[in-house]
C-alpha cells in the first residue's frame, strides 16, 4: 500500500465523516493526519481496510484482543447470547461466573464490579478509594496515561521541564480543567524514590490512593524499578493509603497480570480491555474490606452508589468469559514466550545494523526506542529529537509494509491468533527500515 492515498476510499470516508463528527471521529487515538484507515472486516491476526489492504494486527484494538480479531469461541458464545437478548434491568448468572474466574486467579480481586470502559474503571477506583478513606486526594505518576476522567488526565502531557525543582506539577490536559482538580491531585515523578516518598509524606493525610500502571504504553513501556514500588507500597501502608494498580492494559501480562508477575497485592485494581473479549468492559477488583463501599449496612445506604445502564450486560460477560476462559496458564506462558523471542530478535537487528536503540516492553508487549539511555526518568522516555524522526520514519515505514502498530507505529501487541510467521514478517519489515536509503541516522 502507499499511505497517504488522497484518492483512497479511507480518504473519502474521511471527508464524509468530517461533516457530521469533529475532528471526523469518536476516539482520537485512531486519528492519523490527513486522515485515519477504515477497517473493512478482520479475522485473527489479520486486518483489511476498506481499499483491500491486508496488515497483520500488533495493534489489538489498543491491546484488547487477547486472542486477536473474531475469535471463534467468543463469537460463538455471543451468538447464542445474542439470541436470548442484549441486556436487560436484572442481573445475570454469567456476570457471577466472569467474576468468580477473576477472583479465582488474581488474590488480590476479592470482589469485584463490572463497568463499560477502562476510563470508567479508574474513575470508580478513584471514588472507591475516597469513599473508603474519606480523603480528597490521589497521587499519581508524571507523564501516565489513566483514561478520560478529569483527575486522571492530570499530568498526562507533563514534559521534563513540567517541574518545580525535583517535584512535577499538576498540569491540566483538557482545556478547561478546574484548577480545583488540579489541587487535588499529588504528581509523583517516574523512578524518583525519594521525591516521591517526600511528596506522599507531606500529603499524606489528604491522600485516598496511589495509582500505578505497571506497564505504561504513554511512557513506551519503561518499567517501574522495584525499589521505586516498594517504596510506594511501604510508604502507604504507613498512612493508610490504598495502593492501587491501573492493570487496564497490564492484566494481559499474565494469568494473574502484572501483580502476580511482580509479586505485589493492591488494595484495589482497576482492569478492563482483554476480559471483555472484544466487548465494551472496565471492572474494579479489590479486597472485601474495601469493596464494602459499594453496600448498603445497617447505619444507612452504601457510601458509593454506582449504576449504569449497560454494567455488567451479558453479551459483554459471555464474550469476556469464553476469552478468559481460553486464556489459561498455558497459553499465557506460550503467549509470552513468542514475545520476549520478538524482543529479542529485535534488539539483534538493531546491533546487526548498528543502530543506537532498545526495545522494552513485557510478556506480550514490546516497543522500540531509538537510543540507548536506560528509561529510568521521564528525560530518557521522551528521548531526543533525532530519536523521534527515527521512530517517524519507521512507523510510516511499517505502516506501509503491512504492519498495524501501537505507540507512533513502532510498539505494538501480540495475540494468541499471532503465528511465528506473522512475527517473521514484522522483523523482515523492521530490517528492511533499518536498511532503507532514507532511515535517519
Amino acid at each position: 500500500m502507499t499511505y497517504p492515498d488522497l484518492d483512497s476510499r479511507s480518504a473519502a470516508l474521511n471527508g464524509r465523516a468530517r461533516q457530521v463528527l469533529p475532528a471526523g471521529n469518536s476516539r482520537s487515538s485512531v486519528d492519523k493526519s490527513p486522515y485515519p484507515l477504515y477497517v473493512a472486516h478482520a479475522a485473527g491476526a489479520e486486518v483489511t481496510d476498506v481499499d483491500g489492504n491486508r496488515y497483520v494486527d500488533f495493534n489489538n484494538n489498543m491491546t484488547s484482543l487477547i486472542h486477536g480479531n473474531a475469535f471463534p469461541p467468543v463469537m460463538e458464545a455471543v451468538g447464542k447470547q445474542l439470541a436470548r437478548g442484549t441486556g436487560f434491568a436484572m442481573a445475570t448468572e454469567v456476570e457471577i461466573e466472569l467474576a468468580e474466574l477473576l477472583s479465582a486467579r488474581v488474590p488480590s480481586f476479592e470482589r469485584v464490579r463490572f463497568m463499560n470502559s477502562g476510563s470508567e474503571a479508574v474513575m470508580n477506583l478513584i471514588k472507591v478509594a475516597r469513599a473508603y478513606t474519606g480523603r480528597p486526594k490521589i497521587a499519581k505518576v508524571e507523564g501516565c496515561y489513566h483514561g478520560s476522567y478529569d483527575f486522571a488526565e492530570v499530568s498526562l502531557s507533563n514534559g521534563p521541564n513540567d517541574r518545580r525543582e525535583r517535584e512535577p506539577i499538576a498540569k491540566a490536559y483538557c482545556g478547561g480543567t478546574p484548577q480545583s482538580v488540579l489541587d487535588e491531585v499529588v504528581v509523583l515523578p517516574f523512578n524518583d524514590v525519594a521525591t516521591a516518598e517526600a511528596l506522599i509524606e507531606r500529603h499524606a493525610d489528604t491522600l485516598a490512593a496511589v495509582m500505578i500502571d505497571p506497564l505504561p504504553l504513554a511512557l513506551g513501556m519503561a518499567t517501574f524499578e522495584e525499589d521505586y514500588l516498594s517504596a510506594l507500597q511501604r510508604v502507604t501502608r504507613k498512612h493508610g493509603i490504598l495502593f492501587c494498580l491501573d492493570e487496564v492494559v497490564s492484566l494481559r501480562l499474565g494469568f494473574r497480570g502484572a501483580q502476580g508477575h511482580l509479586g505485589i497485592e493492591p488494595d484495589l485494581t482497576a482492569i478492563a480491555k482483554v476480559i471483555g473479549g472484544g466487548f465494551p468492559v472496565g471492572a474494579v477488583a479489590g479486597s472485601a474490606a474495601v469493596m464494602s463501599v459499594f453496600e448498603d449496612t445497617e447505619r444507612g445506604p452504601a457510601p458509593m452508589h454506582h449504576g449504569g445502564t449497560f454494567n455488567a450486560n451479558p453479551v459483554t460477560m459471555t464474550a469476556g468469559l469464553a476469552a478468559m476462559t481460553h486464556m489459561d496458564a498455558e497459553r499465557f506462558a506460550a503467549l509470552n514466550g513468542l514475545g520476549e523471542g520478538l524482543r529479542e530478535r529485535l534488539r539483534g537487528l538493531l546491533r546487526q545494523h548498528g543502530v543506537a536503540g532498545q526495545v522494552a516492553g513485557e510478556g506480550s508487549m514490546f516497543a522500540i526506542h531509538f537510543h540507548e539511555h536506560p528509561l529510568r526518568r521521564l528525560d530518557d522516555v521522551w528521548g531526543t529529537r533525532e530519536a523521534h524522526r527515527m521512530a517517524q520514519f519507521m512507523g510510516d515505514f511499517l505502516l506501509n509494509r503491512g504492519m498495524w502498530m501501537l505507540l507512533r507505529g513502532v510498539g505494538g501487541c501480540l495475540s494468541t491468533a499471532t503465528t511465528q510467521a506473522h512475527v517473521d514478517e514484522l522483523c523482515d519489515a523492521v530490517e528492511a527500515g533499518l536498511m532503507d536509503a532514507d532511515f535517519p541516522r
